[in-house]
């Protein structure tokens, strides 16, 4: 059974991003993100892999999964297949068809496909955002892990990393990672 992992920056406050989907005041501090970007180089977007410097295999995942608010947030800037590295997956109940034929659109059972997901064989499935599809799929106990990039900031409102009241769950935390720029790395092994 493939491992489902909801990683994600977010704020002290429990936030993901701004209101408007920006993630203003985030910490893009290089060191941090060498070191993110070292131990989970599949994260890094296709487009900017070779900027980077990037050519490592994915480590961790082969699989991303995008909610559309947060597919759209790329496509402001004309990324229409951001993980082309990796087997894409946009869930969207309001699109009807995909932007690129290298996105699979699926727009109704999410827990269907998700539940033969990590069925098949591969690497860990990255949720990479969506706190709709988040919320759906903690609901229906598909998440394993949660890996949270924790701020040091409060901002107050925005989208939150669960967008709707989720049931109590029990977490494990198995590792830890401060930085120098006050960002602290949770994973957690749901239970």
């Amino acid at each position: 059974m493939r491992t489902l992992t909801y990683y994600v920056a977010c704020s002290l406050d429990g936030f993901i991003a701004h209101t408007d989907g920006s993630q203003e005041g985030f910490s893009l501090d290089q060191a941090y993100l060498a070191d993110l970007f070292a131990t989970f180089p599949e994260t890094v977007p296709s487009h900017l892999r070779g900027v980077m410097g990037i050519n490592a295999d994915n480590q961790w995942f082969d699989t991303v999964l995008m909610g559309r608010k947060t597919y759209e947030m790329g496509l402001k800037d004309g990324v229409t297949s951001p993980y082309s590295h990796m087997k894409q997956y946009l869930f969207s109940r309001s699109l009807e068809q995909s932007p690129c034929e290298e996105l699979e659109l699926v727009s109704n059972n999410a827990v269907d496909v998700i539940t033969r997901l990590k069925g098949q064989p591969g690497k860990g499935i990255w949720l990479c955002g969506g706190a709709n599809l988040a919320s759906e799929l903690f609901a229906h106990d598909l998440v394993d892990q949660l890996l949270l990039k924790l701020n040091p900031l409060v901002i107050g409102s925005g989208i939150p990393l669960f967008s709707s009241v989720i049931q109590p769950q029990a977490l494990e935390l198995t590792q830890s990672k401060t930085y120098d720029n006050g960002v602290i790395q949770l994973h957690y092994t749901v239970k």
